[in-house]
């Protein structure tokens, strides 16, 4: 099988155009560590009736993401490189619904690319998490309760503002959070540090794939939870284990997400 490993601030996806019988086997045997390729998810791209293309997005543990944005960037740059779109503005088939990446080009090179991410739906019932008022609720974890802040990207995403990122164990908590009742679902989770009115950090463990080095959703999520409760202005810039993400809330209620999508290698799998 024919496959383009590629990254996302070090979010990293192996690619196919391949049509294959069964991708939750594939993205289970591919993405394994020391094992296999090694990645945090597999893309498939498809033909699509709806869009100009169509992505599909596989976790590691075999389980389909409706949504990825660091994996939607590397998606973007790969079918303009390759031929499979030929405008630097396209629409992309998601399960989470349309969505439109315009690449950023000097000279005719990508160097970034700017999604159109919608907007957040914070409906308890479609995020899923049972609680009355999502963007201010308690999740009770290790013998204490943690402020949390949830809304759907797409994917769910949970935020937690923490004083200091270097003293949270994302790990541990994060799973705790990710597979706790109030999330019929499961959740992503996203760690954030307010470091000023336009920058915040964070630290992601991701639903199916664990601790990521970036999210692009966890990032959009984060970019406008801190906006919505005026930690942030609209623009903040998201600092990631492996770089930043720009992330602008418009007046009309959508977000953008703006990053790089960088090659690793291409190759066949035996």
């Amino acid at each position: 099988m024919k496959i383009t490993k590629m990254h996302g601030l070090g979010n990293d996806f192996i690619l196919t155009e391949e049509p294959l019988s069964d991708y939750a086997a594939a993205a289970k045997k591919l993405c394994a560590r020391r094992l296999s390729v090694g990645a945090d998810g597999l893309i498939a791209i498809a033909p699509s009736s709806a869009a100009d293309v169509r992505m599909r997005i596989f976790n590691p543990d075999g389980s389909e993401a409706e949504m990825c944005g660091n994996g939607i960037r590397c998606f973007a740059r790969y079918v303009y490189d390759h031929g499979i779109v030929k405008a630097d503005s396209f629409t992309v088939e998601t399960l989470a619904g349309v969505r439109e990446p315009k690449l950023l080009l000097a000279d005719g090179a990508v160097q970034g690319v700017r999604v159109d991410m919608g907007a957040p739906d914070f409906t308890p019932g479609k995020i899923p998490v049972l609680a009355e008022d999502p963007m201010d609720f308690e999740v009770a974890v290790g013998g204490r309760r943690v402020k949390a802040a949830s809304v759907l990207m797409g994917v769910p995403h949970t935020v937690v503002f923490c004083g200091a990122l270097a003293d949270v164990d994302v790990g541990g908590l994060g799973t705790e959070i990710e597979k706790h009742h109030l999330f019929p679902r499961k959740t992503n989770v996203d760690f954030a540090e307010v470091i000023s009115r336009d920058t915040v950090r964070i630290k992601t463990w991701e639903r199916g794939a664990g601790h990521t080095l970036a999210c692009g959703t966890g990032s959009t999520a984060t970019g406008i939870i801190a906006y919505k409760k005026g930690f942030t202005g609209a623009a903040v810039k998201i600092l990631v284990e492996a770089g930043e993400l720009l992330i602008e809330n418009t007046p009309d209620g959508r977000a953008f997400m703006t990053g790089p999508a960088d090659y690793v290698f291409e190759g066949v799998t035996l």
